[in-house]
């Protein structure tokens, strides 16, 4: 899939600076993620005449409840969208915003600095929370932020803390909020990716889910008489050979392949190409004997061990799953038990200690 690339794009309070966008394939609309649905309703907010402000969490220290990137909209009478915590600062920032206490510019807010705070607001084991809090207006950069995440496409914005105008950018899977003394990064739109093999009634309640775990989801599957009336929203599609896809998608560590067909001659050209690569989980449907049996069948190609003992088969977890439906929240579970695994792996690595997972 070609993602369209994003020129530096300035906006501020005052007007709308026309985009020059490259052309752009668009692989899926409306999807259903958390960045778009906090977005899209602050927009409409602002459309509507009301007063919102956008807080986003940019930096957390010890076991803070949400991650960098997590935001919430709120507006003047209260009425929120999104969450930065488990809801006590949350009812602070309503609190402020129907007292008209919160900021007419971008501005820095600390939660948790001190035990007595981080027990007032429900921060648990001392954890902090450093947000950012701004006013939002249109025209502006939400119009473009939210057609690029309905398009699963990634896309950052600096905010400028001293004059409020945001500068969107390309932006890349990984990337991580940033700030220093006059400037803030966000990154908004799927970072991870989950390619499916087939598309039949597992795939596609597999997708579903995946798609409000903040996956982009692409669906490949050459047989005709599956994908003829398939339409999924925010789901992208490719006809092609599995094998192909592997490599047109241009699978990195934060892609996830699931093979799903119950069909050995597409399954396994999947997964002879998604085993050598740098996918962080590659898995396939079928009983262990059948997962015995294609393991024998993989050895009959260049693939060594380790490369075989990468997939997860059965794939998902152990719940006793039979329908299509329990069968996709295994494989989803897993999925994001392995994705959880490998980001704190990353942040050992990046910072020579252990993450904290209380």
């Amino acid at each position: 899939m070609t993602l369209s690339i994003l020129n530096a794009i300035p906006y501020n309070a005052d007007g709308y600076v026309p985009s020059r966008i490259g052309p752009t394939i668009k692989a899926a609309s409306s999807m259903n993620s958390l960045d778009t649905e906090v977005l899209t309703l602050a927009r409409q907010w602002v459309a509507e005449g009301h007063t919102v402000h956008l807080a986003t969490v940019i930096k957390t220290w010890g076991s803070a409840p949400r991650q960098a990137g997590a935001m919430l909209a709120v507006r003047q009478d209260g009425r929120l969208i999104g969450s930065v915590s488990g809801g006590c600062i949350e009812d602070d920032l309503i609190a402020q915003a129907r007292e008209g206490r919160l900021p007419g510019k971008p501005q820095f807010v600390i939660y948790g600095v001190s035990q007595e705070e981080a027990a007032r607001f429900g921060l648990p084991c001392g954890g902090t929370l450093k947000l950012v809090i701004e006013p939002l207006s249109l025209p502006g950069w939400l119009d473009r932020v939210v057609q690029a995440t309905a398009e699963q496409q990634l896309i950052g914005r600096w905010l400028d803390l001293t004059t409020g105008i945001s500068t969107l950018r390309e932006a890349h899977p990984g990337e991580a909020p940033e700030l220093n003394d006059q400037q803030c990064h966000f990154v908004y739109g799927p970072h991870w990716r989950l390619l499916i093999i087939g598309a039949n009634q597992t795939a596609r309640a597999l997708a579903q889910i995946a798609t409000m775990l903040e996956f982009q989801v692409i669906i490949c599957d050459p047989r005709d008489e599956f994908t003829a009336d398939l339409s999924m929203p925010g789901v992208a599609f490719q006809t092609g050979m599995p094998d192909d896809a592997v490599g047109e998608i241009h699978t990195d560590q934060r892609t996830a392949i699931v093979a799903l067909t119950h069909d050995p001659k597409l399954d396994d050209m999947a997964l002879l190409e998604a085993l050598k690569s740098s996918a962080f989980y590659v898995g396939a449907l079928g009983s262990t004997r059948n997962q015995s049996k294609r393991r024998e069948r993989l050895k009959m190609f260049e693939l060594t061990d380790d490369e075989i003992a990468r997939l997860r088969g059965p794939v998902g977890l152990p719940i006793g799953s039979r329908t299509p439906a329990e069968i996709a929240v295994a494989v989803a579970a897993e999925l994001v038990a392995v994705r959880r695994e490998f980001e704190d792996q990353r942040v050992v690595g990046a910072s020579g200690k252990q993450a904290d997972k209380d």
